[in-house]
């Protein structure tokens, strides 16, 4: 499978603009890469809470933890996908029932399902896949801290 290309432009865009971010996979164990970015982007100033139904209730890295997207008691801008490639496609169900949807789908770095980025697209969501919002912000020079 070819790696999907992204401007850029666009990912400077939507890095820009992205105020909200629930983090779905979020980690309570400092040596997983969820709970390093989520700290990360809390630290660049975005809104962000984690989803994890084994951990609701705590706060992680300075996070609010809900068990699910519809939890979250605003509106989320980016859905960043912590969790494998097959079950991404129950992530982007998940924010398909949201009110308003979010604006992206983000799917880290090796998760890859495009039939669940077409359903996100199809509703005019926007889908990065097999990327890492932590190492894109310094590579395009985004950093806000």
């Amino acid at each position: 499978m070819t790696r999907e290309i992204y401007s850029d432009d666009s990912l400077r865009r939507i890095l820009t603009q992205t105020k909200t971010i629930a983090i779905v996979g979020l980690s309570n164990n400092p040596t997983r890469a969820s709970h390093h970015v989520g700290g990360f982007l809390t630290r660049q100033s975005y809104q962000t809470f984690g989803i994890n139904p084994g951990l609701a209730g705590q706060k992680i890295v300075g996070m609010q933890v809900y068990a699910s997207l519809k939890d979250v008691p605003a509106a989320i801008d980016m859905v960043d996908v912590f969790r494998n490639s097959n079950d991404a496609a129950q992530v982007v169900a998940d924010a398909l029932a949201l009110d308003p949807l979010p604006k992206v789908i983000w799917m880290q770095l090796g998760v890859i399902n495009p039939e669940a980025a077409e359903q996100a697209r199809a509703k005019g969501i926007e889908v990065i896949m097999d990327r890492c919002p932590a190492i894109e912000i310094p590579r395009l020079k985004l950093r806000k801290v």
